[in-house]
């Protein structure tokens, strides 16, 4: 009876041991001699086995084949660009790619430290070198005419360009940008037409005491008195030049005047003449719209040639430590049919190239090579006709 007993308990102590090997420390032993792993644990990126491998972090695949209903971009271990190290759970991400499950890709040469790495969702009109804002994309005072992108494809928030630094371009930022100009051989199709230069217009409504921004709700251009802003301009290599701060004052005689001197000569006193002459006009406004002024500028500079970025005016308090310090516009109205802007209203008949077109870019130097008769930062002055 002793030795039957002895039969019995060793082999139920076979029984309990009979999952391979003991799943490892990883897992329990179930019904038919079956390990159900931990968490991450398994064998060979398989759930279940001896539990001995550590199973990697999954995300939306890059690349896969579509299952029998012909979805695509399965969850799969590593995103399918990148080798899972069983011992330690970690992926070893394939060239191009980055994140604990490779869900993100890098950039080109870390973008030659002249650019930032952005996701597709965070790319924007006019964060590609020589794009330029214009009406179908003007937008709210503060903004430019940008409105940020809303992107809802799969890989939307995993893709990534670089965005490069001012006076750099490429995919990787490594180019140097050269100045841009207007082409000095064109001519227009009918030359007895009055030459255009690109006008913007600048609208600013008042919101009144009590934001409604009409005639009847007491808003008058005097809301603005003693207010100051500022202007960006935006180069076509991409440098970002803000203005002195501009004054306002409605209550003194021919404000208009003074405030179009006062915008003239801020934009003119931007760095390296990047604005080499404008014409600005200011007009005080009224109607059933709203109370408000406007300015007109006038890009007639050699500099300024052809289209130009919107301006963007900095209508938000910035007081001490900020640059430039200015009182903005409190009341200023941006949300309703008074909604203040910033449009082309006069496109340009010049044109705008790099090198003018007539010469070739040093990618190295930044530096125009003009062709022969051609001269200039951006070769835009004819020297001789060959």
């Amino acid at each position: 009876m002793f030795i039957k007993s002895l039969i019995i308990a060793s082999l139920i102590g076979a029984a309990s041991a009979a999952c391979p090997n003991q799943c490892s420390g990883h897992g329990t032993c179930g019904a038919n001699e079956v390990c159900t792993c931990y968490d991450n644990w398994g064998m060979g990126g398989q759930a279940g086995g001896d539990c001995s491998d550590r199973i990697c972090p999954y995300e939306l695949a890059w690349v896969d084949a579509p299952d029998r209903t012909g979805k695509t971009h399965s969850y799969a271990e590593c995103a399918a660009k990148g080798i899972c190290d069983r011992e330690t759970g970690q992926c070893a991400c394939l060239p191009g790619y980055d994140g604990k499950a490779c869900g993100r890709q890098t950039c080109p040469d870390d973008c030659s430290n002249h650019g930032t790495c952005e996701y597709m969702n965070e790319l924007t009109f006019a964060t590609v070198f020589n794009d330029y804002y214009n009406t179908a994309t003007a937008g709210k005072l503060g903004v430019g005419g940008v409105r940020p992108a809303t992107d809802f494809n799969w890989d939307a928030s995993r893709a990534r360009a670089c965005v490069c630094d001012s006076n750099w371009s490429g995919i990787n930022c490594a180019t140097r940008m050269c100045p841009y100009g207007n082409d000095a051989m064109a001519t227009r199709a009918d030359t007895s037409d009055a030459l255009q230069y690109q006008t913007q217009k600048i609208v600013i409504y008042s919101g009144g005491l009590d934001g409604q921004g009409n005639n009847t709700s007491s808003s008058s251009v005097v809301d603005f008195e003693d207010n100051t802003f500022a202007l960006t301009f935006t180069s076509a290599v991409n440098e970002t030049f803000t203005t002195i701060p501009i004054l306002v004052k409605p209550s003194v005689d021919n404000w208009e005047t003074t405030l179009a001197a006062s915008v003239t000569s801020a934009l003119r006193s931007l760095p390296n003449q990047v604005i080499d002459d404008v014409t600005v006009t200011v007009t005080q406004m009224g109607n059933e719209l709203g109370v408000g002024f406007s300015v007109n500028v006038v890009f007639n500079g050699d500099a300024v040639h052809g289209r130009q970025n919107l301006l963007e005016v900095s209508a938000n308090p910035c007081a001490d430590g900020c640059t430039p310090q200015i009182t903005g516009f409190p009341l200023m109205i941006t949300g309703s049919n008074t909604t203040s802007y910033v449009v082309e209203s006069v496109a340009a008949d010049f044109n705008s190239y790099e090198c003018g077109r007539r010469g070739k870019c040093d990618g190295d130097t930044g530096i125009c090579s003009c062709f022969e008769g051609f001269t200039g930062a951006s070769c835009t002055t004819i020297t001789a006709l060959v």
